[in-house]
């Protein structure tokens, strides 16, 4: 069974997602991001800056992943290795949906990440929004077959759409690219990412 450090209000939610998706058990080990917490620090509260958690990953940060002794502490590569791992239809099935599925994590991370969180976390400025007019178009022609890569829904698809989600306050973004809104509804409104979602939920804000 592998291990996932981290929480459901982290980016250890893609994990968790594409675990569900992949229907392979795992335990979740609970680690807070340190700037959550206020001081006081809660002695019960395993954080990113624990000494237990940095033996861990010595970068701080969540979320990592431990499968029979392979260590992997960023999100979406940890998805890459898991749906190689267990294959099937979110697996690459050939040499170049492998290559494209990691240019695609890439490219979430690089052309979309920052100034998708500005606007979770600032809100939906002009600025921010500007920039993610380019990429936005780049993604709605990329989906004309509905997904990513081969035709279906992958790994490629969990990891854009959960860079996707942070942007989800600028509504004009979506608006003005259908394919990126149909599509981005179809990933949230399935099953295993409502699981992930119901569980997140639950957790302090």
């Amino acid at each position: 069974m592998i291990t996932i450090y981290g929480v459901h209000r982290s980016r250890a939610s893609r994990n968790i997602w594409l675990a569900h998706e992949l229907g392979i058990p795992f335990k979740l080990e609970p680690v807070v991001q340190r700037y959550r917490l206020k001081e006081p620090l809660p002695s019960d509260v395993v954080h990113t800056k624990s000494p237990s958690f940095l033996k861990v990953n010595p970068n701080g940060h969540i979320p990592t992943m431990v499968d029979d002794g392979v260590v992997l502490h960023e999100s979406l590569a940890i998805n890459l290795y898991l749906a190689k791992k267990h294959g099937g239809p979110l697996a690459p099935a050939n040499l170049a949906e492998d290559g494209q599925m990691g240019m695609w994590a890439i490219w979430a991370m690089t052309e979309v990440e920052p100034h998708a969180l500005s606007i979770q976390t600032n809100g939906a400025t002009k600025e921010s929004i500007d920039a993610l007019r380019a990429p936005f178009g780049v993604l709605n022609d990329a989906l004309a077959d509905g997904f990513l890569v081969g035709g279906r829904f992958t790994v490629a698809d969990v990891n854009v759409a959960e860079v996707v989600r942070y942007a989800r306050g600028a509504s004009e973004l979506f608006d003005a690219n259908p394919r990126v809104k149909a599509w981005f509804a179809a990933c949230v409104a399935r099953p295993a990412y409502r699981k992930m979602w119901e569980a997140r939920e639950t957790e302090p804000a």
